[in-house]
């Protein structure tokens, strides 16, 4: 099961996030084959946000990623978004044609309201990272839309979901997460 995982900074945090940056990769480190994306979400060059996209076996097995992590046991976020997911592209990040490094590139959560949209791949696939919908634990319900995209604005990056299908739109600038060399 594909779980998507959006850890939110907690304002002033960027301390000790910085001092906590090596447990963090080295408990990513551990869940490296299972990892669909990650990366943070940024307002400049500071990041918002942790958003990591992972295949586990179940709700609990993803509660316990999401929870355990070093930056939310410490107190780095401030919430966590935490839904079943399913990648409707069936690749990684690291699988996307147009490479990590060239153009901006953005999370976009679309947050349900009523009846599911946006289910089907839109035709800018090229442009696409990961596309899939939210879902409830059990896979039941649609609960909304998440993709990653590369786009020239954050207002092309939100116009890959349908404006009046959704209670919220959010995009957050994004980048390749990892280590770096």
């Amino acid at each position: 099961m594909e779980f998507l995982c959006y850890h939110r900074d907690r304002p002033g945090s960027m301390p000790l996030r910085d001092e906590l940056l090596e447990e963090h990769w080295s408990y990513m480190d551990r869940y490296a084959k299972e990892l669909i994306a990650r990366g943070p979400t940024l307002a400049g060059d500071t990041p918002t946000g942790s958003l990591h996209i992972v295949d586990l076996p179940d709700p609990v097995a993803a509660r316990a990623f999401a929870f355990a992590e070093p930056n939310y046991q410490a107190g780095v976020y401030r919430d966590v978004l935490l839904r079943r997911w399913h990648n409707t592209l069936g690749r990684t990040m690291w699988d996307f044609p147009g490479g990590g490094t060239e153009g901006s590139r953005y999370l976009v959560l679309g947050l349900g309201a009523g009846e599911a949209a946006d289910l089907a791949v839109p035709p800018e696939r090229d442009e696409l990272i990961a596309y899939g919908p939210l879902l409830s634990d059990d896979g039941a319900a649609w609960l909304g839309t998440a993709a990653l995209v590369r786009a020239p604005d954050p207002d092309t990056a939100r116009g890959i979901l349908t404006p009046d299908r959704y209670a919220d739109i959010e995009v957050h600038n994004w980048q390749f997460g990892g280590r770096r060399s």
